[in-house]
C-alpha cells in the first residue's frame, strides 16, 4: 500500500520591512579591535588598515566630544573606499549622534542661499539632549477585562489589573484606552509603561513569570523583571533632537508640522540667535546637553571659494559639528577662481585640516570585497566566476565589477542554475561596456555621432606641434 502522497505547503515569509541593497549597506562599523587596529576584513571593512585606524582615533575623539569644530579630509583616488571609510565612522557612532551625509554639489540645486544650504547643514549635525521628568505608570499586566455592549455599538469599558512586586491595582479603561491597548496587543503577563501626561503605552516585555510560555511565544519575545515599588513612578526622559529641527519648528506657523513639509526654506538669523540662546540658557540649568555631530561632505571640490570661506568661519563658532570631507581630486583649481590648489581647496582651509589618504586595493582585496557584496545581495557564485569578477576588477575598476555581480545573478536565474558561473560573468561584461572599452568605442566610431570634439582637438595639437 503506497503512502498518501503529502501535499506540499509553501512557505509564507512574513515581510515585516523592505531593504535595499545599497553600495554602502554591507559597512557595519570601522572594523576595528580594543586597541583601535584594523582588522583586514571586519563588519564589511577591507583593507585601507592606516586609513581606517586613522579614522578609529577620529571616532574615538568624537565620543569623547573632544574635536568639535574640527575638520578631517579623506584623499584618494575613486573607488578606494573614502565613503565608506565615512559610513563606518557613521555606522559605529550610533543613532544618537547626529550624521548629515551631502554631497558638494547639492547646495547649487537647492531654493536658498549656498551660506543658508550650508547653515543648515551644520546645524543639522548639532545634536541637544534635552532632559525632563515625566509621570508613568508601570507594572506587569494581571487581568484585562473589557465588556462590549450587547447591541454591538456604544462605547466600550473595561478594567485592567496592574501589579509590581510590592502592591496591585485596578484601573478603569476608557475607550482611547482600550483602543490603544488593542493597538498594541498588550495581554496578561505584559510588562508595560503608560506616559500619564499623554496616554501613550509602551511594551517593555514579557514578564519573567511566563517564562513556561516561551515555546508558544516565540525565540524573539523578550522577557523582564516584574517591576519593582510603586506603581506610578517619576522617570527622567531624555530627547535628541537637532538643532536645525528646534529652527525649523520655531520658525514656521505649523510648528513640528513643518518638519514634513519638505523643503524648510531660509530661516532669519535672529530665530537662530534666540534658540542659540535659549540652548544655552538649557545648558547652564542642567536640563541639556550639546551632542556635537558629524557633517560629511562628498565631493567638496565641487564648493566654490565663497563656500569655502563660509566653512573657515563656521568652524570657529562655538557649536561646531565634526567636518568630515572627501575628494578624489588631485591638484587643480579652487571652484570660482583661477587658483590651482591640491584637492580644489583653498590652502588656509587645509591647514585646518587632518588628512587621510586611501591607496589602491589589492587583488586579495577586491576579491574579498567582491565575496562580501555577494553575500550582501544574496549571489551564490562559484570560485571561478569570483576569481573572474576579481581579475576585471583589477583590470578595470572596483564599482565596474561590483555592478557585474547582480546582472550575472540575473542571467544565472533565467536558466535556472543555482549559482553564477564564468560564462554568466563573460556574457554580462561583453553587454556592458567599461570605461576604457566605451573610449575605444567613441574613438572607432567618433564620425557617427554629434557634435565630436576629438578631431578638432587632435588636428589642433598636431597643428601647434608642426609650429
Amino acid at each position: 500500500m503506497e503512502a498518501p502522497s503529502t501535499a506540499q505547503v509553501q512557505q509564507v515569509r512574513e515581510v515585516t520591512r523592505i531593504e535595499r541593497t545599497g553600495a554602502h549597506s554591507h559597512i557595519r562599523g570601522l572594523g576595528l579591535n580594543d586597541s583601535l587596529e584594523a582588522r583586514a576584513v571586519s563588519q564589511g571593512m577591507v583593507g585601507q588598515v592606516k586609513a581606517r585606524r586613522a579614522a578609529g582615533l577620529i571616532l574615538e575623539m568624537i565620543k569623547e566630544g573632544k574635536i568639535a569644530g574640527r575638520a578631517l579630509l579623506i584623499a584618494g583616488q575613486p573607488g578606494t573606499g573614502k565613503t565608506a571609510i565615512a559610513m563606518g565612522i557613521a555606522q559605529a557612532l550610533g543613532s544618537d549622534t547626529p550624521f548629515t551625509a551631502m554631497s558638494g554639489s547639492e547646495i547649487f540645486s537647492l531654493e536658498m542661499s549656498k551660506t543658508e544650504a550650508l547653515t543648515q547643514a551644520f546645524r543639522r549635525s548639532i545634536g541637544v539632549r534635552i532632559k525632563e521628568e515625566a509621570e508613568f505608570i508601570e507594572g506587569e499586566v494581571v487581568e484585562i477585562q473589557i465588556d462590549r455592549p450587547a447591541t454591538g455599538t456604544g462605547a466600550k469599558i473595561g478594567k485592567m489589573t496592574l501589579k509590581t512586586t510590592e502592591m496591585e491595582t485596578v484601573y478603569d479603561l476608557g475607550q482611547k484606552m482600550i483602543e490603544a491597548l488593542t493597538k498594541e496587543k498588550v495581554q496578561a503577563g505584559d510588562v508595560i509603561a503608560i506616559d500619564k501626561a499623554s496616554g501613550k503605552i509602551s511594551r517593555l516585555g514579557r514578564s519573567f513569570t511566563r517564562a513556561k510560555d516561551y515555546d508558544a511565544m516565540g525565540p524573539q519575545t523578550k522577557f523582564v523583571q516584574c517591576p519593582e515599588g510603586e506603581l506610578q513612578k517619576r522617570k527622567e526622559v531624555v530627547h535628541t533632537v537637532t538643532l536645525h529641527e528646534i529652527d525649523v519648528i520655531n520658525s514656521r506657523s505649523q510648528g513640528f508640522l513643518a518638519l514634513f513639509s519638505g523643503d524648510t526654506g531660509e530661516i532669519k538669523s535672529e530665530v537662530r540667535d534666540q534658540i542659540n540662546d535659549k540652548v544655552a540658557e538649557w545648558r547652564e540649568e542642567g536640563k541639556s546637553e550639546i551632542v556635537p555631530g558629524v557633517l560629511f561632505i562628498d565631493e567638496v571640490h565641487m564648493l566654490d571659494i565663497e563656500c569655502f570661506s563660509f566653512l573657515n568661519r563656521a568652524l570657529e563658532t562655538d557649536m561646531a559639528p565634526i567636518l568630515i570631507m572627501a575628494t578624489n581630486r588631485g591638484i587643480t583649481k579652487i571652484r570660482g577662481t583661477n587658483q590651482q590648489s591640491p584637492h580644489g581647496i583653498p590652502i588656509d582651509l587645509l591647514d585646518r585640516l587632518l588628512i587621510i589618504t586611501t591607496k589602491p586595493y589589492e587583488i586579495d582585496e577586491i576579491k574579498q570585497i567582491l565575496k562580501i557584496r555577494c553575500e550582501e545581495e544574496d549571489v551564490e557564485i562559484s570560485d571561478d566566476a569570483l576569481n573572474v569578477l576579481t581579475k576585471i576588477g583589477k583590470e578595470t575598476s572596483l564599482r565596474y565589477s561590483i555592478q557585474l555581480i547582480t546582472l550575472s545573478s540575473i542571467i544565472s536565474r533565467n536558466r535556472k542554475a543555482r549559482e553564477v558561473t564564468v560564462e554568466d560573468v563573460k556574457r554580462v561584461y561583453e553587454v556592458f561596456l567599461d570605461e576604457a572599452r566605451s573610449s575605444d568605442n567613441l574613438r572607432e566610431y567618433e564620425q557617427y555621432f554629434m557634435f565630436n570634439d576629438l578631431t578638432t582637438d587632435v588636428q589642433g595639437t598636431e597643428a601647434s606641434m608642426e609650429t
